[in-house]
């Protein structure tokens, strides 16, 4: 199918109550299939980025919450935490909103590409349908969990939509009396996009290859025509300099890092010569998804047969799709898609996890309408042969859809299961991928919380067998040891945490608490000031190190420290109200009934402050002040005995 030019506007398809009724449809099917998927629960990167995320806790100041590499993610997740606080819910609905926008208006954009490329009539009057089926299968897939259910994956989902929307505007606009509206609308997506996540990148790029190929018919005409739209669409790569992604990315440096050419767990040679292998199963896993996984733990390609045929494979692929792109044909632009949006998770540039079924989120569209495509033109080639009435195409038509839209579905629905508790997502993920010390870490982890002592050891232990240089395996076991009272054993997994990787802040602070607990005072402030030294911003290590000096009655010490904690997160309440008993300590009162109210005005259930601000005002001399507060203390926790005695000691 060669494009004829532009088409004028009453070629293309009208947003009519069918094509409403078919979005309908689409926004049906989401629901009905991702349901379940409402049950699941923070998992693996969804922990750091979201739970334990101080930044997203509040909305203002505006300018804080926008400062980091995600920033219209991180605005979507501050509004969620808002709205319902750490309830899964709330993030679950989002997430879902956005996939089901995200398909309708992969909808709108397939109908009217289809409709621009069509030479036949059959085409033409089969392009809402084409459209409709390539939408629902790409809304169902069960490869799109990933990046659904799995919720910090928000962040590719925001980006697809925004993507998609770019493009749809763009076509939009190229036969509009409003195009300017429609291009502005185009550069203010891709904007949001660049925002949501760095594959954004591409997006004008892909703007480009759908202009010259079915609207302008060269590149020079495209940028001829649409000048102030490429400028609009280039400026927003700045939002990834300012972002700190395109610094992250180039950096050379030796600094521990998971992504760029900074990077060490992989050559940017080695990376691109596994990536073959990657992109065939990505393809695999989007035309047969019955072995998805969380966590690959994908290794770097070593040998031959890990390398020659897949790379063979693509190469022929990519082949393919420069003539098809030559020839202006379709096959050219949905090759491109494929292969220009994995470009910056699948080249040279090294990721700390060569394979992610979330990259796939945008790609799949491609396989999707090749396969529908492909198959559809066979359909209606074997019944035009055959003189087959409309009727019975259309049956035809209905059965393979069905037929296909079915298991896809009941595999997404099987696979959200999955993301319904932590340990059965890392079972799946230690029975899929048995030499991923990372999955044995996290099942191992999963278990520990879970209260499974003997099992959760086990599969940290497993995780030491298959990498003896994984530190967090050892880190876990320093934390199940530690609370089971083992310390010298917790001392030793920690130490040989430490010794993999010098740079494991958190492992120091875990061991310097450890070691306080042993009466190694010493020794727990040089963990402490190791890891600050590390991480300055580690906010356990501060405060336990001004716990330190508060136990030692090195009082000014403790005060100093505890005012740096605060510096940095004026909430931490248990730092201001340790710093009111350091000066409570040191006989300063008035500060400490400060430091004590500031901790109350953050928590006003807290027994323990309120009996020592009622003790702090007893000692100040203000008796009516402390019998409020001290009887306040007894209300929360009728057995307080401080509280208790201290009211008796209370004149009248």
């Amino acid at each position: 199918m060669q494009p004829e030019g532009n088409l004028d506007v009453h070629s293309q398809p009208v947003a009519d109550r069918w094509g409403v009724g078919l979005c309908g449809l689409l926004v049906v099917a989401g629901v009905a299939v991702y349901a379940n998927g409402f049950q699941g629960v923070f998992l693996f990167d969804d922990l750091q980025e979201i739970v334990q995320e101080p930044r997203i806790r509040r909305l203002w100041p505006l300018l804080e919450l926008l400062a980091g590499r995600r920033p219209v993610v991180d605005l979507t997740l501050a509004v969620n935490y808002a709205l319902g606080g750490l309830h899964e819910w709330g993030f679950h609905a989002v997430n879902l909103a956005v996939h089901i926008l995200a398909s309708i208006t992969l909808f709108g954009l397939v109908r009217r590409t289809l409709s621009r490329l069509a030479t036949h009539a059959r085409v033409r009057s089969s392009a809402e349908h084409l459209a409709f089926t390539i939408a629902l299968f790409w809304l169902i897939h069960p490869l799109q969990t990933q990046s659904v259910t799995y919720l910090i994956q928000r962040s590719e989902a925001l980006m697809g939509l925004f993507y998609l929307l770019t493009l749809y505007s763009v076509l939009r606009g190229s036969d509009s009396a409003r195009s300017t509206l429609w291009y502005v609308l185009a550069v203010f997506a891709c904007a949001l996009g660049m925002g949501s996540k760095a594959v954004m990148v591409t997006a004008p790029v892909m703007v480009l290859l759908l202009d010259r190929t079915i609207l302008a018919g060269s590149f020079r005409a495209a940028l001829r025509q649409r000048w102030g739209l490429y400028v609009g669409l280039a400026s927003t790569w700045m939002i990834l300099i300012v972002c700190g992604v395109a610094g992250t990315v180039l950096n050379p440096s030796k600094t521990h890092v998971t992504v760029g050419l900074g990077f060490q767990g992989a050559t940017p040679w080695e990376y691109a010569l596994t990536q073959p292998g990657v992109l065939l199963h990505y393809m695999k896993v989007s035309l047969w998804p019955n072995s998805l996984c969380l966590d690959y733990g994908w290794p770097v390609a070593g040998g031959a047969r890990e390398i020659v045929a897949p790379a063979l494979v693509l190469a022929f692929m990519l082949a393919g799709t420069f003539r098809a792109l030559i020839r202006k044909s379709w096959l050219g632009l949905v090759g491109a898609w494929f292969f220009v949006i994995l470009s910056p998770t699948s080249s040279i540039i090294p990721i700390q996890d060569a394979a992610f079924e979330h990259r796939m989120y945008l790609p799949l569209a491609a396989v999707i309408t090749a396969a529908v495509v492909g198959v559809w033109w066979v359909v209606a080639t074997w019944s035009a042969r055959h003189s087959m009435s409309s009727a019975v195409v259309r049956a035809i038509h209905v059965s393979l859809i069905a037929g296909a839209a079915i298991p896809l579905a009941y595999l997404t629905v099987d696979r959200n299961r999955d993301y319904g508790s932590a340990v059965t997502m890392w079972r799946d993920v230690v029975a899929k991928r048995p030499a991923n010390p990372r999955g044995y870490y996290n099942l191992g982890k999963a278990l520990d919380e879970a209260g499974h002592d003997t099992e959760a050891m086990r599969h940290y232990q497993r995780a030491t067998e298959v990498d003896p240089m994984y530190d967090e395996a050892y880190f876990g076991q320093g934390v199940l040891l530690s609370r089971q009272g083992r310390l010298g054993d917790a001392v030793k997994a920690y130490r040989e945490a430490i010794r993999l990787r010098p740079g494991n802040a958190d492992a120091r602070s875990n061991l310097g608490n450890v070691l306080v607990r042993l009466g190694r005072f010493d020794q727990a402030v040089e963990q402490y000031d190791e890891a600050l030294l590390i991480m300055p911003g580690h906010a356990d290590a501060r405060y336990n190190l001004g716990s330190t000096w508060l136990q030692l009655g090195r009082f000014p010490d403790a005060i100093r420290v505890f005012r740096e904690v605060l510096q940095r997160q004026p909430d931490h309440m248990p730092a201001r109200r340790n710093l009111g008993a350091a000066f409570a300590d040191s006989g300063r009162w008035d500060e400490a009934i400060q430091a004590y109210r500031e901790a109350l005005r953050l928590d006003p259930t807290h027994a323990n402050t309120h009996a020592n601000l009622g003790i702090a005002l007893l000692q100040w001399g203000r008796f009516e002040e402390a019998r409020k507060s001290l009887r306040r203390a007894l209300e929360i926790e009728p057995d307080h005995a401080a509280a208790r005695r201290a009211l008796r000691a209370t004149p009248p």
